[in-house]
């Protein structure tokens, strides 16, 4: 059986809840005929990655497929590239906050995702779900474990990060978030296991 390495990370900043966390708990452990491997990343530059690659070289999967929060947006977005750049608004989770420093010292300016994106957008649309790609992982945490796996793999295997929004939980209560956008957390499982799906067919 195929398997596919699916991550989600803990809870960082302000928030109590992170809803890759709860996606990955609920997602089923076969999808489209594949085994789901899963991995919970803490919230910290380099770390996260030591962890995910020593996971990916342990388990030698088909196909990585990385998810993170990414608060204001209003579509699931699978991400293009990772830019080779440090630089957090705020710590981690371990109280690092680098400023303008590279992911891998000499390493190349950007990497491509190798994940069929637009295959995922699709069958994310397909349940009436927001969804498109995006050209702009940030460059906190989750750019970073972007870059350092996609560098670590080497193109040789399909690899590459989703962003999802808040969850409803994430912004009722509190005024700071008012208006932002949020989708349903059972829409965010359908909408991560549908691109779970769309890859391990393509495997």
């Amino acid at each position: 059986m195929k398997t596919v390495l699916v991550t989600a990370f803990l809870p960082f900043g302000e928030d109590s809840v992170n809803p890759t966390q709860l996606a990955l708990d609920r997602i089923p452990c076969v999808i489209g005929g594949a085994e789901i491997r899963k991995l919970l990343l803490p919230v910290e530059f380099g770390h996260a990655a030591d962890i995910a690659e020593a996971e990916l070289d342990g388990v030698s999967p088909d196909a990585v497929i990385m998810l993170g929060q990414a608060g204001g947006r209003s579509a699931v977005t699978p991400e293009a590239e990772a830019k080779n750049l440090m630089n957090a608004a705020i710590p981690d989770n371990a109280g690092y906050a680098p400023k303008e420093e590279p992911v891998v010292q000499g390493g190349e300016e950007k990497l491509f995702s190798t994940l069929p994106n637009e295959a995922i957008v699709s069958a994310i649309s397909a349940l009436g779900l927001p969804a498109e790609v995006s050209h702009d992982a940030g460059a906190y945490v989750c750019n970073s474990l972007l870059y350092r796996m996609l560098h670590h793999t080497g193109g040789n295997i399909p690899a590459g990060f989703i962003h999802v929004p808040f969850i409803r939980e994430q912004v009722e209560g509190f005024p700071e978030r008012e208006g932002k956008p949020f989708m349903e957390l059972d829409d965010e499982i359908r909408a991560v296991t549908a691109a779970v799906k769309a890859v391990s067919e393509r495997i």
